[in-house]
């Protein structure tokens, strides 16, 4: 069995080895004539699977190791009769690291603490609905709105997008990307919504890049520059909006959710999907084959306050501004599409707050609920 797999998947030859030949290729170079050799293809969202890709091969499953599906043409899978998987929720921990790095920033930036603000979640799944549990916990009041969750649990607890809108200063967008029908989110921040956001709001999308309509943004920014903005996913990646990025606060190369650890989850969540496909038992777990993490404990006594103390343990483990000036560095060097594709290729070694354990001394101890909050694991000394 000949299986054709992302060279960014970590693992891979520990999990899929023993079934056949592993063909490592680079994302963006998996084309037809690579497929057509593949009974297995596992990727990343950087391939598009689609008739195109499939039309000449023998491939009987596909695998994509990330939250994401639409960079995969499901109709034609099951038209081919193609077994499928993704993997989700794998990476959804990393992406509220990223957001709970890049809010904390911008925060600072302005002066105040973060739960001074009411932040509006937009996409309350997998990424949203963790957000919010760890704004909750640090007192910020959030807002939720979810039509697809609304509609299905009648639940009081979700507002319209408008209403979200006028009521919150910081939006918070983790939708997936559905580009027709009842609950479509293909610029679901458009033009007169852009137009209609307060100014000072702060505007954060982790979410897809085609939900935000980018060209209505950088003209909001070049015309009155009054919003903060935090993207990390755009409209035409790689070949991404030079101009907008450069409007942008925090502009980061779509690597919100590329800990190690997020990783590591969907290679093991499509290993399991192929195992059951194939008929096969697992034989291989996580949990047995994740590296230590190489920064594993943090003590801290007293003299921080609480923000202070949360700033330093998230940037001890995540700091956004890294991933910011790589993608300054690298576009400046090689230009855009090239430079972004470098930075997600050359991703250094990033690990979840819930990796690191965070030691407190006594004069310390009132800091435990805010910093187990976050997701870092607390003990007492």
């Amino acid at each position: 069995m000949h299986l054709l797999i992302d060279h960014q998947i970590p693992l891979a030859d520990a999990f899929f080895a023993e079934l056949g030949h592993l063909e490592r290729v680079p994302g963006r170079e998996i084309d037809a004539s690579a497929a057509a050799k593949a009974d297995i293809l596992i990727v990343r969202s950087v391939t598009p699977v689609d008739e195109a890709l499939l039309a000449d091969s023998r491939v009987r499953f596909v695998g994509t190791c990330t939250i994401g599906t639409d960079h995969v043409d499901r109709r034609a899978l099951e038209a081919r009769g193609i077994g499928f998987a993704s993997a989700p929720g794998c990476n959804a921990e990393a992406v509220v690291d990223y957001v709970l790095s890049s809010l904390l920033l911008v925060c600072e930036r302005k002066g105040v603490a973060l739960d001074t603000h009411r932040v509006g979640i937009v996409g309350v799944g997998n990424v949203g609905g963790r957000l919010h549990r760890r704004l909750a916990a640090l007192g910020v009041e959030c807002l939720l709105c979810d039509p697809p969750r609304a509609k299905v649990e009648g639940s009081d607890a979700f507002v319209d997008l408008d209403t979200l809108l006028e009521a919150v200063d910081i939006v918070c967008l983790h939708t997936p990307l559905v580009r027709s029908g009842a609950h479509a989110t293909y610029h679901l921040l458009d033009a007169t919504r852009i137009a209609a956001l307060e100014p000072g709001t702060i505007l954060l999308n982790a979410g897809r890049g085609d939900c935000l309509d980018g060209e209505a943004l950088c003209e909001r920014l070049e015309q009155h520059g009054d919003l903060t903005t935090i993207l990390d996913v755009w409209e035409h990646e790689p070949a991404i909006d030079e101009t907008l990025w450069r409007l942008v606060d925090i502009a980061t190369p779509h690597i919100a959710g590329h800990s190690l650890d997020g990783k590591m989850r969907g290679t093991e969540q499509v290993y399991q999907a192929l195992m059951e496909y194939l008929g096969l038992p697992l034989r291989h777990y996580l949990a047995d084959l994740a590296p230590p993490p190489a920064l594993p404990r943090l003590t801290l006594d007293a003299g921080y306050d609480v923000w202070e103390a949360l700033r330093l343990c998230v940037r001890t483990c995540y700091d956004v501004r890294r991933d910011v000036d790589s993608l300054g560095r690298e576009s400046r060097r090689q230009g855009m599409a090239t430079g972004f594709d470098h930075c997600r290729a050359h991703y250094p070694l990033r690990r979840e707050f819930s990796t690191l354990e965070v030691e407190l001394k006594p004069g310390a101890a009132e800091l435990a609920p805010w910093l187990t909050a976050v997701g870092f694991r607390v003990t007492m000394s």
